[in-house]
């Protein structure tokens, strides 16, 4: 069953960033509207997989189905599997071998570690017209369809019939702020993709350190003992605000050379060009 590609703006039940959860219930529920929109999915998909006894079945409030964070947890749980190639029946089993002697609680709650969003932004959406208002200063009509195209490759928009989705919409709105000075949006999106390969690089080494350190005993088939899965769910939302704070500080260390070097120069040259102007 094929997950819908896009969302309106997704209720987000999520305590600050890095914030280990301490109950399954958070504040906010879902009707099936709306935990189909904030999982990425179609309301089919979520009674397919209750059906299926994938996911547990809402609490019941007159006529209204009620969901929580933990179906939610679940819903992106099966996406994500999806996503590597696995069938409903794989799931199934995957579930039901760890829910034998498992105690669930502990199960959805490091589903919601593995599976919250790194990001607490929500999508936003934009006309073309808007687009070309925010990001179309200094660009030839003729220039503008290529360089939409080039942001759509790089994901940062997603082409939604007459309109685009943004994952990131702070990143649409630094973009704008940036050809408004005069930076060629084309070139600013080539240094995005150069700039988001070295992060894929840096990202994949972190995580990489948590699997062979904490997670390997349990790759070979062997389901961890219900007392570890708390730590477990722990060390990944303790990682969010570790892997945040040593990306900010090597971005500031980097900028803060690149500034030197490249910057440095401008300001000797306008403070020798000062005497020169008084006379």
């Amino acid at each position: 069953m094929k997950r819908k590609s896009g969302a309106e703006s997704p209720p987000a039940p999520r305590t600050r960033r890095g914030a280990p959860k301490t109950s399954l219930r958070d504040a906010s529920e879902y009707t099936v509207d709306e935990l189909a929109r904030a999982a990425d999915t179609t309301v089919r998909n979520v009674r397919a997989y209750q059906d299926r006894g994938l996911l547990p079945a809402p609490e019941k409030r007159g006529r209204t189905g009620i969901y929580t964070a933990a179906h939610l947890a679940r819903l992106r749980l099966i996406g994500q599997l999806l996503d590597r190639g696995y069938t409903l029946a794989n799931i199934a089993e995957l579930i039901g071998a760890w829910e034998q002697g498992q105690d669930l609680r502990q199960l959805l709650g490091l589903e919601s570690a593995l599976t919250t969003p790194w990001s607490e932004e929500l999508p936003a959406y934009f006309t073309m017209p808007e687009l070309v208002k925010l990001l179309g200063k200094g660009i030839k009509a003729s220039e503008i369809a290529p360089v939409l195209r080039k942001a759509v490759e790089l994901d940062i928009l997603q082409s939604e019939g007459l309109r685009f989705r943004a994952p990131r919409p702070q990143l649409i709105h630094a973009a704008g702020e940036l050809v408004a000075m005069g930076i060629p949006l084309s070139e600013l999106l080539d240094i995005v993709r150069m700039l988001r390969g070295n992060v894929e690089r840096a990202a994949n080494g972190i995580v990489q350190l948590i699997v062979d350190h904490v997670f390997a005993p349990y790759m070979q088939g062997r389901l961890p003992p219900a007392s570890e899965v708390p730590r477990l769910a722990e060390t990944i939302w303790k990682l969010r605000p570790v892997a945040d704070i040593a990306v900010d500080a090597e971005v500031a260390r980097a900028m803060e050379k690149a500034i030197k070097q490249n910057l440095g120069d401008v300001l000797a040259h306008v403070l020798e060009q000062l005497p020169q102007q008084k006379s």
